[in-house]
């Protein structure tokens, strides 16, 4: 029987010069579409994930550590809050097609941005925030009862970094009271952690696991919000430890296809029966 995602008939042998042909209707999106070869781990969340597939960025680690296991694909969008991000759910987790084998849920940063201040328009109460989770998490559980959700809680915030880039962008301009505090993120951060409790679904304090280092403002984050590179070792170094925690090791899942020294140079057809 054919695994799903397999190409469940081929030709014999390949014509001279020519790749077996899969006679599976890809373009169906059924069975045998290659966008279904490998299972997906989705990363939905705002800047700090759009920004994890840049050099350095944990979402590209990610990848490499599932290479040919899984394929990580990135939703991340910039200044978005939770709020905002319940437009998305219904258009990128439908509830037909295959679901993702995990999901890592990246909020919070931007809902934690004060009333009254610069950034105010991001700002959404710490309730609703949690509503907003629990939303988005109740809406992945019913596309699948055996995904893996992984909350995230928005990082630590570096106040004088975030002057200083306030300042370095603006100038004289700057705002006069910070836009966020370390504080209110904490208190974010809490809520998520509260929530995947409630709800039995993973989560990473990243509020905390990078205050638990000295040094933590600079060495993790590169203007007070968004990570360095070292910052963004630490996401995927908890993210990866997280997933095999929860049955998702890469060792264990096997490749989407062949590897190269199964394949006979004679009867290269013979690996893909």
């Amino acid at each position: 029987m054919a695994m799903p995602g397999s190409c469940p008939s081929t030709t014999a042998a390949p014509s001279a010069g020519h790749p077996p042909i899969c006679l599976t209707d890809a373009s169906a999106g059924g069975a045998g579409s290659q966008d279904m070869l490998r299972p997906r781990l989705v990363l939905f969340g705002d800047s700090i994930t759009e920004q994890s597939f840049r050099p350095g960025g944990w979402g590209a680690a990610l990848a490499d550590t599932y290479s040919r296991k899984a394929d990580v694909v990135v939703r991340g969008y910039g200044g978005y809050n939770s709020r905002w991000a319940l437009f998305l759910i219904q258009r990128i987790f439908p509830l037909v097609g295959l679901p993702p084998v995990a999901t890592t849920i990246f909020f919070g940063a931007n809902d934690a941005a004060l009333p009254g201040r610069t950034s105010q328009r991001q700002h959404v109460p710490v309730e609703e925030y949690k509503q907003n989770l629990k939303t988005i998490v109740n809406h992945l559980k019913d596309c699948s009862k055996s995904m893996v959700i992984l909350l995230i809680t928005p990082p630590p915030i570096d106040e004088d970094g975030r002057e200083r880039y306030a300042r370095s962008q603006y100038g004289e301009d700057a705002r006069r009271l910070p836009e966020r505090t370390n504080e209110m993120a904490g208190v974010y951060a809490g809520q998520c952690m509260e929530l995947a409790k409630e709800m039995d679904v993973q989560c990473v304090d990243l509020w905390s696991k990078m205050q638990a280092t000295e040094g933590w403002q600079k060495l993790y984050l590169s203007d007070g919000l968004h990570l360095t590179p070292e910052g963004n070792a630490l996401v995927h170094k908890e993210v990866v430890q997280t997933l095999r925690g929860a049955g998702l090791k890469a060792e264990d899942m096997p490749h989407d296809f062949p590897h190269h020294s199964k394949i006979d140079g004679a009867h290269p057809e013979r690996a893909f029966q």
